[in-house]
């Protein structure tokens, strides 16, 4: 019998260029809230949306390895959440292996949904996508790699397992634990206007989709 029954992930996908450096994120727990594992990967030089189904299959073997017949997904990926549910079709080659073996691996489990939120209800996975990219850029190791399917002969999680829980907890008691964040360093660069378009000097730091507000100084 499995340990629990059902799991929520919630996962994010992002690439930087897109396609350019990619990566996706997955943070699972009990419909009580309860973490129980987390981690992120980088895929290499891809689009978001191949990242954003990556990081849809790994949470689905995720569940089909540990015993969980039951899977809710919440993604921010509008386009992903509705090609699933059957109300978008694939068109882009790129996708449709990943969309087929998706459904096929879904065809597995007893109960499965997936549900588009909000990137603000997506947050610890969009951390562990763009965790995964630094961790490449930088050449360090990974930090949260993805968990192995355990062996047939033992159905509780694995010292490493347990650890990366142990590590989300303590980041989600952190957030918890901060009322009043301090906001964010403003960061100051060169652009110039033109034909209606505003082209910085210097690579930007962002993510692709992130939002941000500007504040505009002529120079003399």
């Amino acid at each position: 019998m499995p340990n629990s029954p059902e799991i929520i992930a919630h996962i994010d996908g992002g690439s930087r260029g897109n396609p350019g450096p990619a990566a996706f994120g997955v943070a699972i727990e009990t419909p009580q809230g309860d973490p129980v594992t987390a981690f992120g990967k980088y895929i290499g030089k891809t689009t978001n949306n191949v990242a954003e189904y990556q990081g849809l299959l790994a949470a689905l073997e995720y569940a089909l390895n540990h015993d969980h017949p039951s899977l809710r997904v919440l993604t921010d990926s509008e386009l992903m959440a509705h090609q699933i549910n059957g109300r978008y079709k694939v068109r882009s080659p790129d996708l449709k292996p990943l969309f087929d073996k998706a459904r096929g691996l879904i065809s597995r489990l007893e109960s499965f949904s997936i549900r588009h939120v909000y990137r603000e209800q997506n947050r610890e996975a969009d951390r562990l996508a763009n965790e995964a990219m630094d961790d490449a850029a930088s050449g360090k190791a990974p930090r949260n790699p993805p968990p192995a399917a355990p062996s047939p002969k033992v159905s509780n999680q694995t010292p490493e397992e347990l650890e990366r829980a142990a590590q989300f907890v303590n980041r989600v008691r952190q957030l918890q634990s901060t009322s009043n964040p301090a906001p964010p360093k403003p960061q100051s660069i060169a652009a110039t206007f033109q034909d209606g378009v505003l082209h910085p000097h210097t690579q930007l730091p962002l993510f692709n989709g992130e939002e941000v507000e500007l504040e505009i100084h002529r120079k003399k």
